[in-house]
């Protein structure tokens, strides 16, 4: 079964069996997993997590899926990573769905290309699991998604409002949603949102914004992108938010690469094209092997897993996509 962002919020408590979300929205990512995990934590069910780094792993994780402690009647298994089981690891994944009601997996990957999405693994999850898919692709969907999250904060938005603020963040969700916090804790006694309390509210929020990281970072200019990053993290934004502007610019970057005629179809904007394709001619396309799991890292270290630095991190990103290094 195939599932929106909104669909599957719905369907939160009564999650069982194998569901798996992908894409590349930070903003419905962390909110479906919250979602989850305050549902586990309400029905008192055991949670593990799992990052597969080898098709090995999802043997451990089928090992758990079948294994319940002594003090739980229920378990989900959280699943982070871009490896898919291979034909013993689909086997175990059919039994486990025939077998087992009460347990859910759920696997937390990036986003998946049409040819992925064909494979035997997402097959298995359509007709016997549910497929949820991270993506906001119109205008309709974006502001659903942030009428919710301007719901819970208790805020209205006028028409026109909603179209200045989705042009203000060039679709960015995560941005978007930082904004109505910053609105909302500005004008808390106002009934309605209009562009002119968004425009007062978010004009001078920051000397520098992540549109001029990725500006100076296509540029190839280190100094100018480590300056903006530091400005950044200074004056508080979030580490998830600049990972997702350095993610979204090396899939761009590695996407333009292999189909470089199609890059408005790849989503690139039409005033940025040349600064990707100056980009792509000065980079050594080798670099781009390493960029998956560098960002793989640089998750990891937000979320407190492991012991690496993500501010180190995300300057050795940084230097990369500038074609410079660290070291």
């Amino acid at each position: 079964m195939k599932l929106d962002y909104l669909q599957a919020l719905k369907r939160i408590d009564e999650a069982r069996g194998a569901w798996v979300l992908h894409g590349q929205e930070p903003l419905l990512e962390q909110n479906l997993i919250d979602a989850f995990r305050a549902s586990w934590q309400k029905q008192e069910i055991e949670r593990q997590r799992f990052d597969i780094t080898s098709v090995s792993d999802w043997k451990t994780v089928f090992n758990a899926l079948n294994s319940l402690s002594l003090f739980s009647s229920q378990l989900a298994i959280e699943v982070h990573g871009n490896i898919k089981p291979d034909a013993n690891g689909l086997k175990e994944l059919k039994s486990y769905l025939q077998h087992n009601e009460h347990n859910l997996l759920l696997v937390v990957m990036p986003k998946q290309d049409a040819s992925s999405l064909k494979t035997a693994f997402f097959q298995t999850i359509d007709a016997n699991g549910v497929n949820v898919a991270l993506t906001a692709n119109y205008a309709k969907d974006r502001q659903q998604i942030l009428a919710v999250e301007a719901q819970k904060l208790g805020i209205k938005l006028a028409n026109d409002a909603w179209q200045w603020l989705e042009q203000h963040h060039e679709h960015n969700l995560l941005a978007a949603k930082n904004s109505l916090m910053r609105v909302s804790d500005t004008f808390a006694d106002v009934d309605i949102i209009q562009i002119d309390h968004l425009y007062s509210c978010l004009q001078d929020q920051s000397r520098y914004t992540t549109y001029d990281l990725n500006d100076a970072m296509l540029q190839g200019n280190l100094a100018q992108s480590i300056k903006i990053f530091q400005y950044l993290i200074a004056s508080g934004e979030p580490m998830s938010l600049i990972l997702w502007s350095i993610s979204k610019d090396m899939r761009l970057l590695m996407a333009l690469f292999e189909q470089p005629q199609n890059a408005l179809q790849l989503g690139i904007w039409k005033t940025k094209v040349s600064l990707y394709q100056q980009a792509l001619r000065r980079l050594n396309p080798n670099v781009f092997l390493a960029w998956p799991a560098l960002l793989l890292r640089i998750d990891a270290s937000i979320k407190g897993l492991g012991h690496e630095n993500p501010e180190h991190l995300v300057q050795q990103a940084i230097a990369s996509l500038c074609g410079r290094s660290l070291f």
